[in-house]
Parts: C-alpha cells; sequence; structure tokens
C-alpha cells in the first residue's frame, strides 16, 4: 500500500511539474509575441521572455533608473514592464508636447490591477470615459463654489494656521516627527471643503483616517505592489495588498459613516461641503427618475478617498520637505525670515503677499522642484493610434510622463541637482516663472487642487517660518541630515526629526 501511495505521490508531482512547465511555455510563446518589434517604434532595451526589462530597473526607485535610460535610448523610449509595454516620455519638451500638444491622444488613464481593484472605473484618479469627466467636471465646479484657491480657502487656511502653531509651540523646541501634525493640519482643508468642518487633531477617526491614506500612498507605490501589478498572481502572498484592502474596508466603513451623519442633517439651502452637493444631486437624480445616473454610492465613495487622499499627501509631504530644507540649508532659512520680517512683520500672511515675497516664492517653488513628489506621474494611456516624435505609439500603449525628468531637464535648469532658489529669480532679484515647472502635471490630467495646493503651500509655509526656526536635532549638524526619499506613489522625507525654536 505504502509503495501504491508513493508512486501515485510520484506520479502526481510529476503531472504538476509537467503543467507548469506546459504553462511556463505557452506564457513564453505568448509573450514573446507581445514583444514582437511594431514598425517605427520607439528605441529601447531589449526585453527578456515573461520579465521584459524588469532586470534593468530599480523597483524601489524606477524613476531613477528610467531617467538612467532616457540617456542611452533619448527622450521618448520603451520599456517593458514584464510583458506590458510601455512608453517613456522624458525631458521638458517631450512631456510637454504629449500633455498639452497631444493632450487627447495622451490623456487617459492607466489603471493598474491595484487601483482597478478598489476604483472599478469610479472616482476621478483611476477612471476613465464619461464618469471621468463628469466626477472631474462635478469636482472643480463644486469645489470652487466651496472656496479652493478663493478667498473662502484662504480664510480655512488662516484658520488652521493658528491650530498646527500651537501644537508646535506646545513642544518647547524639543524634536519631534512632522508627520502626524503637518499632515493632520493640510488634511483639514481638504476635510474642510469636502466634509463642511475640520477635526481635532486629537480625534482618533481623524488620526487613523490620515495615517492610513499615508500607508496607501506608501505601500501603492512599493516594489512588492509594482511586481503584483504585473503579476496579479502574486496577491495571496503579499501583506502589502492584504494592509491595502484592511485600509480600503476600514475607509468605506468611516466615510460611510460620515456621510450617513451629513445624510440625517441635508439641507438644500445650506450645503456645507462637497458631500451635500453629491448627495444633494444623487436625490435629485433618484427623484426624476435619470436611469444610470452616475451620483451614485460608488462614485461619492472613490471620489471623496481621491479627494482626500490626494489633498492630504501631496500637500503635506511637500510642506514637510520644505522644513527639511530649511533646516538643511539654514542660510537660505534665514533669507526668508528676513524677507518675512520686513514685508510682513508680525501680522499674520495672506495670498496678497505673495507678490510682495519674490525669495520666499522662490524657495517654495524650488522645494517643489527638487521634492520631485511625483516622480513618474500616474501612468496614462493613449486614446487612439498617435504618430509623435516620429514615433508610431498604438492605442492602449501605457505612457509614463517622467515628471523628474523635467524638473531635473539639465536643458532647462541651472544647477538642476543642487537646490537653488535662483533658479525662480532674476537678476533684480525679482521672481520669474519657468516652463519647465511642472510638479503638478499638465494637459487634461492636470492636478485637480493645483490651485487650492499653491494657496496652502504659501500660507503655511510663510506662516511657520514667521513664528519658528526650524534646525535638526542636538548632536546633528544640518549636512547630516538626510535627503534621500522614501518612494511610494509619492517621494516622502526619510524618517526624521526637527526642532522648532519660537523666534522672538
Amino acid at each position: 500500500m505504502a509503495l501504491v501511495e508513493g508512486l501515485l505521490l510520484q506520479a502526481t508531482s510529476t503531472g504538476l511539474l509537467l503543467g507548469v512547465v506546459v504553462l511556463l511555455v505557452v506564457y513564453f510563446l505568448s509573450s514573446a509575441s507581445r514583444f514582437k518589434e511594431e514598425d517605427n517604434e520607439p528605441p529601447g532595451p531589449k526585453p527578456l521572455p515573461l520579465l521584459g526589462n524588469l532586470l534593468q530597473l530599480d523597483l524601489n526607485s524606477p524613476h531613477e533608473s528610467l531617467c538612467e535610460l532616457a540617456k542611452t535610448y533619448g527622450p521618448v523610449f520603451k520599456v517593458y514592464i514584464g510583458p506590458k509595454k510601455v512608453v517613456v516620455l522624458a525631458g521638458y519638451k517631450s512631456v510637454k508636447q504629449a500633455l498639452v500638444n497631444y493632450a487627447e491622444e495622451f490623456g487617459e488613464r492607466e489603471i493598474v490591477r491595484t487601483f482597478k481593484n478598489f476604483s472599478e472605473n469610479h472616482g476621478i484618479l483611476f477612471s476613465n470615459g464619461e464618469n471621468w469627466k463628469e466626477m472631474r467636471r462635478f469636482a472643480l465646479t463644486n469645489l470652487r463654489d466651496f472656496g479652493m484657491g478663493k478667498r473662502g480657502s484662504e480664510e480655512k487656511i488662516i484658520e488652521e494656521i493658528q491650530y498646527i502653531i500651537e501644537e508646535f509651540g506646545k513642544l518647547g523646541g524639543a524634536p519631534f516627527d512632522t508627520t502626524k501634525p503637518v499632515n493632520y493640519a493640510v488634511s483639514n482643508i481638504i476635510s474642510s471643503i469636502v466634509y463642511g468642518s475640520r477635526f481635532e487633531y486629537s480625534d482618533p477617526r481623524f488620526k487613523q483616517m490620515v495615517n492610513r491614506a499615508n500607508e496607501n500612498v506608501r505601500i501603492g507605490g512599493s516594489a512588492p505592489i509594482r511586481l503584483y501589478n504585473v503579476f496579479p498572481w502574486l496577491g495571496p502572498f503579499l501583506k502589502s495588498k492584504r494592509t491595502l484592502e484592511r485600509n480600503a474596508e476600514k475607509n468605506k466603513k468611516e466615510i460611510n459613516q460620515l456621510v450617513s451623519t451629513l445624510q440625517e442633517t441635508l439641507n438644500p439651502d445650506d450645503r456645507r461641503g462637497f458631500v451635500d452637493s453629491f448627495l444633494l444631486r444623487k436625490q435629485s437624480d433618484e427623484t426624476s427618475g435619470k436611469k444610470n445616473s452616475l451620483f451614485n454610492e460608488k462614485n461619492l465613495f472613490t471620489t471623496v478617498v481621491n479627494l482626500f487622499v490626494a489633498g492630504t499627501d501631496t500637500t503635506g509631504t511637500t510642506l514637510r520637505w520644505g522644513l527639511l530644507l530649511m533646516a538643511k540649508y539654514p542660510h537660505i532659512q534665514d533669507c526668508v525670515q528676513e524677507e518675512i520680517d520686513r514685508v510682513i512683520g508680525s501680522r499674520q500672511a495672506v495670498v496678497e503677499d505673495r507678490k510682495k515675497l519674490p525669495y520666499t516664492d522662490a524657495v517654495i517653488h524650488e522645494i517643489q522642484r527638487v521634492a520631485n513628489i511625483v516622480p513618474m506621474s500616474l501612468p496614462h494611456t493613449t486614446s487612439c493610434d498617435v504618430h509623435f516624435n516620429g514615433f508610431f505609439i498604438k492605442k492602449g500603449t501605457t505612457v509614463y510622463p517622467l515628471l523628474t525628468s523635467v524638473l531635473r531637464d539639465e536643458s532647462e535648469w541651472e544647477s538642476p541637482h543642487t537646490f537653488n532658489p535662483a533658479h525662480f529669480l532674476d537678476a533684480q532679484g525679482r521672481f520669474v516663472k519657468r516652463d519647465a515647472f511642472l510638479p503638478f502635471s499638465a494637459g487634461r490630467r492636470v492636478c485637480l487642487g493645483e490651485s487650492l495646493a499653491r494657496m496652502e503651500l504659501f500660507l503655511f509655509f510663510t506662516s511657520l517660518l514667521q513664528h519658528f526656526h526650524f534646525s535638526p536635532p542636538p548632536g546633528v549638524s544640518a549636512d547630516q541630515l538626510d535627503l534621500t526619499p522614501v518612494v511610494g506613489l509619492t517621494l516622502n522625507p526619510s524618517p526624521h526629526k526637527l526642532c522648532a525654536v519660537k523666534r522672538s
């Protein structure tokens, strides 16, 4: 009996092995057909079967690997991420030409497996077609109604500034991690616009919402998730995927509770925020019997998540880079504070002060350029066959607009790899705009909240520098502060602490 069981086990194992070999052969053959060269395609490194060019990319820092490949293959080239072909656009001229001059052709969003699982073509960030157009249009209109980029937002930011100044002041100059207080303050701005009210920094639900948003951004761009998007069969083995799923369930529960509370007190004559506007539109479509309305629960949930995460992480991350860079370069911090003291004094800064503070404005722009927080943008796809820069790119091709190559383009910036506010100043010290300054991307998919983010960065940064001097912890020199980023969907500063010493 034992002999028979052994023979059966051996036969079963052999059969399984043979099945795996057959599947791999079929996959290799299908992959080979995908790697077939089309006429007049962009150049690129030769791919391996199944893996493509993955071995030539550092998945912990793919934007750096792609910048290196651009030196060999030029501003428009292709790589294979596993079996999937990707066209990479490098440098200011090619990125601007594609996103602005060919906005329609390069205007679709590629929705990778991770985000397809969660968004299902709902919301704004990871949707296409009529859904994307309708949700983006509705969001823009209503966010502007609630003051995004206008006086209403300025008042909300100035109110929030008092809370974060108080938080920093409580620390008495002791070293602290800037992550939570900065993210809480920034998140409260988008929260007040979306929900109609801010949260206390001590609110456990709010803290968890912000922390989950930051965790999702970090994990969503990690090497394991990048591999999962290429090889979905890895999913069951990945802890990071399970974390994203768990966070998504918690987000859904929290948002449903917040929306239910707003629904119970909904007043058509007193819209408090974006959610109220969405609920009223949803109610109107239901009352009129409109079929297949896009104003449904899935779009509400996904759009709120998009706005909350994007409105929290990007601006919060940039502001944290700003404080770190001021501690790293104290002579620049001194110049900013001298200008603020001279022009504003002790009163609260307002948006109108920006044009009176050219050096401070230049520093903020240079922070955004150097921080380079969305180095590969979010991936696009071509909406049709397109002839671009002498190459043919098929409909449905994934496209990476390499924003890091724009913000560090050696033909556009005098010293692209150093922190140099003079990039945005003329010989007379006046602020100058630079065409290659594209931290918010460009074209149809340009950042929805650019005007709000610019206002937040100016008011928060100026006010914090007005009240505090930022320095490394005792025993740590400015030279020792590490500017190596932590790579996710955005580039965050490495874990660090700073001292915020109250200025007299």
